[in-house]
């Protein structure tokens, strides 16, 4: 048996060697290393996978993030509604732009912004609501699409965690997560489901003001060279990066069904488990499980994450203290704030391996060992 690793990036480049070893190639043998034709290529095929008129790629998700609420003219004191069962980087970007973040609790079954939460949380002062589609999962975009719409404030979609997931709306429309919202942003981090070989990151939106803004603040303020018209940042998707994700991103679907795959036999395994919840499938979206997380009940998680360890299965949780609770937002007082269903969800989360080369024999193994600790 393979030797079991929560990604494996060296199998699965094992797989598309040649056609990235050619792409990067013909980079350096261009040597337009920024900006070049693999980045402008890249931007025009991600924005027709996801039906977004515009494509700004940058050099992380977390920058595509603070381009995104600069473009939005956030000022220092306004209120961004967010999650604090998420990936710090979400609420990172708030408080270093001097905003303040508002933490709302998740759905107890999606790990996702809870809408009647998020209704309670707006203020004359909230400027800003940024969903965080967790684990692969899509938060319930249409009803926080209403709310936001009913109260005139911009969506900024956090889809680092959920690129390629398909949404159906009741009208029987569809979309792509990430192309919802006012805005979108992800990252293209190496283990993401479309990750590169180092960083990058993309925002998308259908809004043309808003586009020529973002590509500007993250060419330092410049549309024309040496003309600052604002103030921005140096935020790139480098070329080679580009490259990779050129010869990635025609494979997404295909990385996304096997991950399913992998998904459907840890179900199966675990159905009916009186331990054990898999992993809520919102009706309404395909799952793209970035993450495959359980809820432990009734047995000790943490106990369950070293037996792992012990038997050669990595696991991890994610995420094991919420923003709210993060010393870094101590100042805004909201480790004050009471979120009982985010606290439940740290002390019971764990994921176990999830990537496009889990083989038959692994699923087994991990499956029967997450088993035999239980009582």
């Amino acid at each position: 048996m393979h030797p079991i690793q929560m990604v494996d990036l060296k199998r699965q480049y094992a797989h598309i060697k040649e056609s990235v070893d050619a792409a990067i190639h013909e980079v350096i043998d261009n040597t337009a290393f920024i900006n070049g034709k693999a980045v402008q290529d890249f931007s025009g095929a991600l924005a027709g996978y996801l039906g977004s008129k515009h494509v700004i790629p940058c050099a992380n998700g977390t920058d595509a993030l603070q381009i995104a609420m600069m473009a939005l003219d956030l000022q220092p004191g306004d209120e961004v509604i967010t999650p604090s069962f998420t990936y710090i980087a979400t609420v990172e970007v708030v408080a270093l732009l001097r905003l303040k973040p508002v933490f709302v609790e998740v759905d107890k079954a999606s790990f996702c912004m809870d809408p009647v939460a998020l209704e309670k949380a707006i203020t004359p002062k909230t400027k800003a609501i940024v969903p965080v589609h967790l684990y692969g999962q899509a938060a319930d975009m249409e009803k926080i699409m209403a709310i936001a719409q009913k109260h005139h404030i911009p969506v900024i979609e956090d889809n680092a965690q959920a690129i390629g997931g398909d949404y159906y709306f009741s009208d029987g429309s569809v979309k792509k997560t990430g192309s919802i919202g006012t805005i979108g942003c992800t990252s293209f981090f190496p283990s993401k489901n479309l990750g590169c070989y180092g960083d990058g990151g993309a925002i998308c939106t259908n809004d043309d003001a808003l586009a020529a803004k973002m590509r500007m603040i993250a060419n330092h303020g410049q549309s024309i060279r040496y003309y600052h018209d604002i103030v921005g940042c140096n935020s790139r998707l480098d070329s080679i990066q580009a490259a990779v994700l050129n010869v990635k991103l025609p494979k997404l679907d295909g990385y996304i069904a096997a991950r399913r795959a992998a998904a459907d036999y840890y179900d199966k395994a675990f159905a009916g488990h009186p331990n054990l919840v898999t992993p809520f499938r919102r009706p309404n979206n395909k799952h793209v499980f970035h993450q495959y997380t359980l809820l432990v009940e009734g047995a000790d998680r943490d106990a369950l994450h070293q037996y792992l360890a012990d038997k050669k299965i990595p696991s991890m949780i994610y995420y094991p203290v919420p923003a709210h609770r993060q010393k870094m937002f101590a100042a805004f007082g909201s480790d004050q704030q009471v979120l009982p269903v985010t606290d439940w969800l740290t002390s019971r989360v764990i994921s176990l391996p999830m990537h496009t080369e889990l083989d038959q024999e692994q699923l087994a193994y991990i499956t029967e060992t997450v088993l035999s600790f239980l009582p």
